[in-house]
């Protein structure tokens, strides 16, 4: 992708997937989803691969919550880490992308899940501002990815960041085998 000229570049609906070289706890081998993207407002996102190990029910123990109890939550990133928020998520396939929603009310997310959306409840966002992520992605420390029907999948959410990169190319592979610790090779 060329960031020459950053204003023409829009990545909203994309996937940034953590290159290996990124070694922030946060966002290590992290996949995201960005939600909102322009160059002269900065970008929005959630990570997709990073499970709290908690359910919305252990968080929060109101009635109007009760419906959305067993949902898993996600580490969305670590701006405003004490805020939960829900988003839905659904493959579209007609459109080959993710239809999504964000900050959605409880009984908004009850309804979308009524209408068979993938409903996540993320604890915190990624947030970068103005030019700051086109300045990460010149570093090379993302990579581009279109989004996948597969990052609905929960079931393998400790491998979803090398599965996507194994299928991007044989470069891309490499990568995704390689150790954590180079110096373990």
């Amino acid at each position: 992708m060329n960031f020459d000229n950053p204003e023409q570049v829009c990545l909203e609906g994309s996937l940034i997937i953590a290159d290996p070289s990124l070694r922030e706890a946060t966002f290590r081998r992290s996949v995201l989803l960005l939600t909102n993207h322009s160059h002269s407002e900065g970008a929005h996102g959630y990570i997709l691969n990073r499970p709290l190990e908690k359910t919305v029910g252990e968080l929060l123990l109101d009635a109007e919550f009760s419906s959305l109890a067993s949902l898993p939550v996600f580490i969305g990133g670590p701006v405003n880490s004490e805020q939960l928020t829900f988003s839905s998520i659904r493959w579209n396939p007609s459109a080959e992308e993710l239809d999504y929603e964000i900050h959605l009310s409880a009984k908004e997310a009850t309804q979308r899940l009524l209408e068979g959306f993938d409903v996540r409840a993320f604890v915190g966002y990624a947030g970068w501002s103005e030019g700051q992520l086109e300045h990460e992605l010149k570093q090379r420390a993302w990579i581009t990815h279109k989004a996948e029907e597969c990052v609905l999948n929960t079931d393998h959410l400790e491998t979803l960041w090398s599965d996507i990169l194994k299928k991007m190319s044989p470069w891309h592979r490499l990568l995704a085998d390689a150790p954590d610790d180079p110096s373990l090779n």
